[in-house]
């Protein structure tokens, strides 16, 4: 099976970046460049972002290697001499990352990663920090959205059928879990991340058995502390009669019926109804798990309706990010041996230099950032980009999984209600220090 690991990674990158890299090895273009890996601008419909995605990309650039098998592959190309292969062959990452801690929020412009490395390396890895980075972040903000929708119900993320590929499905579910979501139905997720899984049944289940009451009896009894039955195949109130008949028939063999999910048809109607069969039947602790087509807003419409709902499975519209599937990132040189570095071009210009940002609270709510050069100090603030890996190596342990997702959650508490609207668009004040702004007309000014 083809698969993107450890051993053929560093072909996952673009062909310029190595065509680039070809020349700089002939020109003797060896000196540490800075670049800054960062979002234009954030979609229309986003507020903030969710920093994601960096474990793996720490993986990536500590196990960086062109193998025998890459390079073959490479020379077959006919387009690179022997002395840059044999380059390739020794490369390893020797460089210092900074990068915005998972979890933390971010917004336009700010550096995620700060990359600082000879040029060549620098610029092989640009693909792939790319695609690792910005993929989870976008997945996890999202993710946070419908957090912050779902409130003290808890959302499960059920998209890996609809991700773009196994390897959006895996990162995705790990994006999702940071960002809130409370388990996965990803079971490759759950050994790699260790994410709690969590799933039902789907409608083939009950219609493989000759009745629907058949077919709850046998899940019930095969999963006596864990069962949630399905019960929308024909007809959601009698399902949730016959769900209420198997656990009140089953309960002296032990056999406690969890909950029951909902995926179609009116579901504030739909759910006040099984509420009301389920307690009258003595199931009061029985949850309702709804699930179809969900994302934020229609949670939002859920729970502002009062449906009697605990729990949500989101699909589609969290694994691809439905309203917003991209985020406008790019990886840009800031600095090297000659100093700042900036792009000018219209729409697209780049702040020059090695930069830090800068976060300012107030009463406990982020009040706005300033992003300024990297030996200032800015009073009263604290600096969200942190180091990371010094020499190609990382500088502390891992993170587990559990303490980003604290740090999510407290970092989306601590949003000004005007950035949590799911609605309506919210600016969050992005400043230049004063030295940033004189590097930038001195750098341009050069250039121009």
């Amino acid at each position: 099976m083809t698969w993107v690991d450890s051993a053929n990674a560093a072909l996952l990158t673009d062909l310029y970046e190595l065509t680039m890299a070809a020349s700089y090895f002939r020109h003797d273009m060896k000196e540490r460049s800075t670049f800054d890996l960062f979002v234009r601008r954030l979609p229309e419909n986003r507020n903030f972002l969710i920093a994601c995605g960096l474990e793996q990309a720490f993986e990536y650039l500590e196990s960086m290697r062109f193998d025998a098998a890459a390079l073959t592959y490479l020379r077959s190309l006919e387009m690179f001499d022997e002395d840059f292969l044999d380059y390739l062959g020794g490369l390893r990452f020797t460089g210092d990352v900074h990068a915005i801690p998972e979890g933390e929020a971010a917004f336009d412009g700010e550096p995620l990663l700060r990359v600082t490395a000879p040029l060549s390396q620098a610029q092989i890895v640009e693909s792939y920090l790319l695609n690792c980075v910005l993929f989870q972040t976008m997945i996890a903000s999202k993710a946070a959205r419908v957090a912050l929708a779902s409130g003290e119900r808890s959302f499960v993320d059920f998209s890996l059928r609809r991700d773009h590929g196994a390897d959006a499905a895996l990162k995705g579910a790990r994006a999702a879990y940071v960002a809130g979501a409370s388990a996965t139905s990803n079971v490759l997720a759950g050994k790699v991340f260790g994410i709690p899984v969590n799933g039902t049944m789907a409608h083939s289940y009950v219609m493989a058995f000759d009745s629907e009451i058949e077919a709850f009896g046998a899940f019930a009894r095969d999963f006596p502390d864990r069962a949630v039955l399905l019960i929308d195949t024909f007809d959601v109130e009698e399902g949730a009669r016959r769900a209420a008949q198997v656990a009140t028939e089953l309960a002296d063999e032990g056999v406690r019926l969890t909950g029951v999910r909902i995926d179609s048809g009116d579901l504030v109607r739909e759910s006040r109804s099984v509420r009301k069969i389920l307690d009258d039947a003595g199931l009061v602790d029985t949850q309702i798990f709804l699930s179809g087509d969900l994302d934020e807003h229609r949670i939002a419409e859920l729970v502002d309706e009062g449906a009697p709902v605990d729990a949500f499975g989101v699909g589609t519209q969290m694994g691809v990010s439905g309203d917003a599937p991209s985020l406008g990132g790019v990886y840009k040189l800031v600095a090297d041996s000659a100093g700042p570095r900036m792009k000018l071009s219209a729409g697209k210009v780049t702040l020059p230099g090695c930069k830090q940002v800068w976060r300012y609270e107030r009463n406990g709510v982020i009040d706005h950032d300033v992003i300024a050069l990297e030996n200032e100090t800015m009073p009263g603030g604290r600096p969200i980009l942190l180091p990371v890996m010094l020499n190609g190596r990382r500088v502390a342990e891992p993170e587990s999984l559990d303490e980003i997702r604290k740090r999510c959650a407290t970092t989306l508490a601590t949003l000004p209600k005007s950035l949590k609207s799911l609605t309506q668009r919210a600016e969050y004040r992005v400043e230049r220090s004063e030295r940033l702004k004189d590097l930038v007309e001195r750098t341009s000014a050069a250039r121009g």
